[in-house]
C-alpha cells in the first residue's frame, strides 16, 4: 500500500486578509475612542484624550517645539498656548460633570488610560496663560480706543474752532459794513458764534417789548442770520441780579425769558429763517459776564445773545 504524502505546511506569515482586517480593527478602535472622547462631558478628560490622539496620529510631532509661548500638555506632546487651538481639528470642547478625571500622563503617548493620573496643572497653567494674554490684549485695545477717542475729540474740537473762527470773521465784516460794531459784540467757541446786544439797546428797563429804535438793528441782524446761519440758532435772554417783581414779571427768570421770546418773534415774522431751527431761553441772572456789584457790570449783564451754531456742533 502506498504511503500518503505528508500535508504541506501553510505559507509563513499572516494571510493578506488578516493584515487588512487588523488595520480595519485598529481604525475602528481609534474611531470609537474618538467617539468616546466626544461623548465625555468632562473638559479635562476630553482635552487629555485629544492630546493623546494628536500624538498617535502625528498631528503634531512628538516632543516638538512649542507653538507660541504655551506650557507642556504632557510628556512627548507639543506645548500649546491654548488647548482649544490644539484640538480644533478634532472638535469643540464640551462641558459637563464627570467623577473620573485621572489619566496616565505617560500612557497617553502609548494609547493607554491606566496607571498614574494625568496632571491638570499643565492644562490650567496653559489656560491661565491664555486668559492672561487675552486680558492683556483687551487692555491694549481699550487703551488704544481711549487714545483714538481722545484724538478724535481733539480733532473735532479743532475743526469746530476753525470753522467758528472763519464764520466769525465773515460775520464781523458784515457787522462792520452795517455799522453795528458798537452795538454788537462778536465772540466764538468750537460750537458757535455769538452776537451779544445790550439789553438797554433793545428794551426799556423792566420791559420785554422791543423798542422802535431797536428794530433797525434787529433788521440788519436778521439779514446777517439769513446769510450765515445754516444750522441751529439759539436766543438767550440775561438780566442782572437786581430782583424784579411787577404785575407782568414776578422774577428775572420771567423777564429774561420774555425778552428772548420777543427777539424770536421778531425774527420769525421778519426774517426768512426756519422757526424750527431757532431756540429761545431765559437764563435770568445765573450767567453773568461782569460784576453785578457795579452799575457798569449790571448793564453788561443785561443782554441778549444770539448764537449761530456751526455744522460740526452736536446741538439739535
Amino acid at each position: 500500500m502506498a504511503r500518503q504524502a505528508p500535508p504541506e505546511d501553510p505559507p509563513k506569515g499572516a494571510p493578506a486578509w488578516q493584515s487588512t482586517f487588523a488595520d480595519l480593527m485598529n481604525l475602528l478602535l481609534c474611531f470609537f475612542v474618538l467617539l468616546y472622547a466626544f461623548s465625555s462631558t468632562d473638559v479635562d478628560k476630553f482635552e487629555a484624550i485629544a492630546a493623546s490622539m494628536s500624538k498617535a496620529f502625528s498631528i503634531f510631532d512628538p516632543g516638538g517645539d512649542s507653538v507660541g509661548e504655551g506650557d507642556a500638555v504632557g510628556n512627548g506632546v507639543s506645548q500649546l498656548s491654548n488647548i482649544s487651538e490644539m484640538v480644533t481639528s478634532l472638535g469643540k470642547n464640551t462641558t459637563g460633570n464627570s467623577d473620573n478625571k485621572d489619566y496616565n500622563e505617560e500612557g497617553m503617548g502609548e494609547e493607554t488610560f491606566e496607571s498614574e493620573s494625568f496632571s491638570k496643572e499643565d492644562l490650567s497653567t496653559g489656560e491661565e496663560s491664555g486668559q492672561a494674554s487675552d486680558n492683556s490684549d483687551q487692555t491694549d485695545k481699550d487703551q488704544s480706543k481711549d487714545i483714538s477717542d481722545a484724538e478724535a475729540k481733539q480733532q473735532l474740537e479743532e475743526s469746530g474752532l476753525k470753522e467758528s473762527e472763519e464764520l466769525a470773521e465773515r460775520i464781523e465784516e458784515s457787522v462792520n459794513e452795517e455799522d453795528l460794531s458798537k452795538q454788537i459784540d462778536i465772540d466764538f467757541t468750537s460750537q458757535y458764534v455769538s452776537l451779544t446786544m445790550n439789553g438797554s439797546l433793545l428794551f426799556d428797563s423792566g420791559s420785554a417789548t422791543i423798542k422802535d429804535s431797536a428794530e433797525v438793528t434787529l433788521e440788519k441782524v436778521s439779514k446777517i442770520l439769513e446769510a450765515y446761519a445754516g444750522g441751529t440758532i439759539e436766543i438767550e435772554g440775561h438780566t442782572d441780579n437786581v430782583p424784579i417783581n411787577t404785575a407782568q414779571f414776578k422774577s428775572n427768570d420771567e423777564l429774561s425769558d420774555a425778552r428772548a421770546l420777543s427777539v424770536f418773534e421778531y425774527l420769525r415774522d421778519n426774517a426768512e429763517l426756519d422757526p424750527a431751527m431757532i431756540k429761545h431761553t431765559g437764563r435770568g441772572d445765573y450767567v453773568p459776564i461782569a460784576d453785578n456789584g457795579t452799575p457798569e457790570g449790571r448793564q453788561l449783564n443785561r443782554r441778549v445773545e444770539i448764537r449761530i451754531y456751526n455744522q460740526l456742533s452736536d446741538i439739535s
